[in-house]
């Protein structure tokens, strides 16, 4: 399994998805067509979790800004990795600005719907 690294756009974050167990999203998250955007990287999701997975995992989402078809597409994200947390020791770090109310009541959000989900509120 390969490393997929995506570089930051103006639209979309910078990514690594790394084979070690390390996912990683960093930036402002909203093109065009999310779910063609996000299609390979749901991809290497579901191939890391179909029998490539590390021990543990750390998914760190630090995602600034995103429109509501993100939010759809990360919810689908953690849906994901909610059906697989037995293939792994998962740890989600999401990460945001202190003065970025939203950001955080996002992750709020997120901790609510996958109980179940390690999921870290991460404020710098």
């Amino acid at each position: 399994m390969k490393r997929l690294h995506l570089e930051a756009t103006q639209y979309t974050p910078e990514i690594t998805l790394d084979p070690a167990g390390t996912i990683t999203m960093v930036g402002k998250s909203y093109p065009e067509n999310t779910f063609d955007f996000y299609k390979p990287i749901m991809e290497w999701v579901e191939n890391y979790f179909d029998g490539n997975t590390a021990k543990k995992t750390i998914i760190n989402m630090e995602i600034i800004y995103f429109n509501s078809s993100s939010s759809k597409l990360f919810f689908d994200l953690f849906d994901l990795v909610d059906e697989n947390k037995e293939s792994s020791k998962i740890v989600i770090n999401w990460i945001y600005d202190k003065e970025n109310e939203s950001a955080q009541e996002a992750g709020e959000d997120f901790q609510d719907d996958f109980e179940d989900l390690e999921i870290n509120l991460v404020s710098k």
